[in-house]
């Protein structure tokens, strides 16, 4: 029988074989042997051992589309990142460290501000001309009057979307409007697999519709780009792409080369000054990281 898995804790593979049926699997060895870990977001093959107490075994996991590192996924096609607009305020750095993270993994963003509500049509313009100057696509929602939440509804039918976000700026209550039945919320299955009802401490897949799931996945609150080197950050910036070609020098880092095009663009007013800051602090974090 062919499922994905939706859970994993403890080492138990929760599989979603149909609309409402999860068997409660073990790994064969031979992944350990083979140190191969199953992923949420797995395609895989399960032989059930017990029919009634919905049971069985992974022996094979299929072909994975892709890998996440962080968070340690698989075969995603799109991420959505929830910030709120205010209460908190929204911590740029942060957000753009999940971006440049998605970016370096191939992995599309949309960008949701929840909370539009509380907030001016002069603040949500600033936030999205600081973005959309990025190529994002950006979406404004009020989880609480579920306005906007549709629009998140159309971008994400047909896939499998990994959802991010800080504590606190309504991820949660965005995903009960777009599956208010949640298969992770019903009865049996979530004393199966203990779901917090609002705290998400391991990544797990939400059957929404036909070919259609979302990954909630846990609240971060700081992001470390350890792994990265100083010299690629700049191409995991998509506003720097179509000016960096007219920089004087070519490897130019923009930070303190003469005649930098990138430095030009953001004295014109065509790259954000937050997103240029952002990535001068981390070049500088990720320079001094060599240093010591």
């Amino acid at each position: 029988m062919q499922g994905k898995i939706i859970k994993g804790i403890a080492g138990f593979y929760y599989v979603h074989t149909g609309e409402d049926i999860v068997y409660e699997c073990k790994a064969k060895g031979v992944f350990r042997k083979n140190k191969i870990k199953p992923l949420v977001g797995d395609n895989v093959i399960l032989d059930v051992l017990d029919e009634k107490e919905r049971k069985g075994n992974i022996i094979e996991i299929l072909k994975r589309k892709n890998e996440l590192i962080r968070p340690a996924v698989s075969n995603i096609d799109q991420a959505l990142v929830i910030f709120a607009a205010a209460k908190p305020n929204p911590n740029f750095n942060l957000l753009d460290r999940f971006l440049i993270m998605m970016e370096r993994q191939s992995v599309n963003t949309i960008i949701c501000f929840n909370k539009k509500d509380i907030v001016t049509k002069k603040e949500l313009e600033q936030l999205k001309n600081t973005y959309m100057q990025c190529g994002y696509d950006i979406v404004f929602t009020s989880a609480k009057k579920e306005d906007g939440v549709d629009e998140i509804g159309n971008l994400v039918r047909g896939k499998t979307t990994a959802v991010a976000g800080p504590s606190g700026v309504g991820k949660s209550s965005i995903i009960n409007v777009l599956q208010p039945n949640a298969l992770m919320e019903t009865g049996s299955i979530s004393m199966k697999i203990e779901r917090g009802r609002h705290t998400t401490r391991h990544s797990e897949l939400i059957y929404i519709e036909e070919a259609t799931y979302i990954m909630d996945t846990p609240g971060f609150s700081s992001l470390y780009i350890n792994d990265f080197e100083k010299d690629e950050l700049k191409d995991y910036f998509p506003e720097f792409a179509q000016y960096q070609e007219g920089c004087k020098f070519q490897g130019c880092m923009h930070i303190n080369e003469p005649k930098c095009m990138v430095k030009k663009a953001l004295v014109d007013g065509n790259i954000s000054p937050i997103r240029y800051n952002n990535y001068v602090e981390m070049f500088q974090e990720l320079k001094d990281k060599r240093r010591y």
